[in-house]
């Protein structure tokens, strides 16, 4: 295990990133086949290869990685999309962060912190829509309770409930904790504690977070050592892209997530994948210093599904419906749906312009839940609301001791179709329902014996009216 000493260059080597791509630069069309055979083994890639990939220009060799990260998501989640929703209870910031809407001086910002009443109608609006998880987000200031608010938020959610909807899983989004703050969050029940890096590239992140205590670089960096140390083994990283070269940013995950496994027995739960996009009050972010295309797009998701085969890719609704779409295949295996980034959104809508104004950045899929559950049916996944690993005990090492050899989706398979028959028996519109019921039906009939045996027991527990199924 880490020292409580670490410092962010024992985990960050830019130097290191800097030498692997030039050597990765305008690979030979040999080396990036070897490459990607050796990825679809699902054994994951060394910086190297994975600088070689970045470095693909090729059209042959692009649908080639392409195809790659479809075998190896297909093998690992096989037809799952887990759904969530951001759920944000303040706004309150002391940062200075040059791309964000939330930043401190952005006076035209309507500043609030949900009372707990508040949170108790937001997460009921959550429910009633058929969410079982959210990400719960605050501003990286809180009102005068302190770090206490965010505690009783969760337990706000965790006891507001109608008919059989609840939320079964918080995952929170919060400003790096000490490590009896994290011991603290832990015991509320959270399940992953997801924090963005935004950039590993020192300079560029100097220049970007111009006052407030995330002006730490190193601080943020160890975050999750702090969060393992104090006991959460599922930790969720990630970087908004367009604040510096993408290739480098990749190769740092990569550096974090070696470093957690090697420190911690276990590299993070989950990678996010935010572009940066619009932000009211943000010059910056309508102007991305280094923007990424759709195409490297879809080659970040590729290259991280090789890369690190058994770790959750992230997708929001940052995207539009269609890269949305386009990602899934490639490696995404969670996404956002019928999100709001203010507090206070689901409760009281969105503007008659369409736009959550008092939102974090700027919305590409404004479709409601059930219409992106039709969606996700129609293109043959399988919707997938399960919580169960969280209450198992399946976290960290205990999950990837399961997910390396596969067994996982024996769980996972007959838990998402129990979740899934749930939302469509208790929230779903007629035509999603008629269009979730023929993708169960179709796909039990393709279901190998031992799971189509525990998924028809579930299915079958869920249509006598039970709830919460799960193994």
């Amino acid at each position: 295990m880490a020292s409580a000493s670490t410092t962010a260059a024992a985990i960050i080597d830019a130097e290191a990133i800097h030498r692997a791509l030039e050597q990765g630069r305008s690979p030979d069309a040999a080396q990036v086949r070897e490459i990607l055979a050796r990825g679809r083994q699902l054994g994951g890639l060394e910086a190297g290869e994975v600088a070689a990939l970045a470095g693909i220009s090729d059209p042959e060799l692009l649908g080639e990685l392409f195809e790659s990260a479809r075998q190896v998501k297909q093998a690992i989640y096989g037809r799952r999309l887990v759904i969530f929703a951001p759920l944000y209870v303040s706004n309150l910031c002391a940062n200075e962060c040059a791309y964000c809407a939330f930043r401190a001086r952005n006076t035209g910002m309507r500043r609030r912190a949900l009372t707990r009443g508040e949170i108790a109608r937001e997460t009921l609006e959550l429910v009633r829509r058929g969410h079982k998880r959210v990400l719960l987000v605050a501003g990286e200031s809180y009102p005068r309770e302190g770090f206490r608010y965010v505690l009783d938020a969760i337990a706000t959610v965790y006891a507001t409930r109608e008919g059989r909807g609840e939320i079964r899983r918080i995952n929170v989004n919060v400003a790096p904790l000490s490590v009896e703050e994290f011991r603290d969050l832990k015991a509320a029940g959270i399940g992953t504690y997801q924090l963005f890096q935004e950039t590993y590239h020192r300079e560029t992140y100097a220049r970007v977070h111009l006052a407030g205590p995330k002006r730490d670089y190193d601080w943020r960096v160890t975050a999750m050592d702090r969060a393992m140390q104090a006991g959460i083994d599922d930790v969720g990283v990630g970087v908004l892209f367009g604040l510096f070269d993408w290739r480098f940013e990749v190769l740092a995950l990569m550096q974090h997530a070696a470093w957690l496994e090697r420190a911690y027995g276990t590299g993070p739960h989950t990678i996010s994948v935010p572009r940066l996009e619009p932000a009211a009050g943000s010059d910056l972010a309508a102007q991305p210093p280094f923007p990424v295309s759709d195409v490297d797009f879809r080659k970040i998701v590729a290259i991280l599904r090789l890369a690190v085969p058994y770790t959750g890719i992230i997708m929001s609704t940052r995207e539009t419906p269609n890269i949305r779409r386009e990602t899934f295949s490639l490696g995404v295996s969670q996404i956002s749906a019928g999100s709001r980034t203010s507090p206070g959104g689901y409760a009281e809508g969105e503007s008659e312009s369409g736009s959550d104004e008092c939102g974090q950045f700027s919305l590409g899929d404004h479709r409601p839940l059930d219409e992106v559950v039709r969606s996700i049916a129609e293109l043959g996944y399988i919707p997938s609301f399960c919580t169960a690993c969280y209450r198992l005990g399946r976290t960290g090492r205990d999950f990837m001791d399961l997910a390396r050899p596969g067994e996982i989706r024996h769980h996972c398979d007959p838990n998402a179709l129990a979740t899934f028959l749930e939302y469509l028996e208790d929230y779903a519109s007629p035509a999603t329902r008629a269009a979730g019921l023929a993708l169960i039906d179709r796909l039990m009939s393709e279901m190998e014996p031992q799971g189509r045996q525990i998924a028809e027991r579930l299915l079958a527990a869920v249509r006598a009216g039970q709830r919460d199924v799960f193994v």
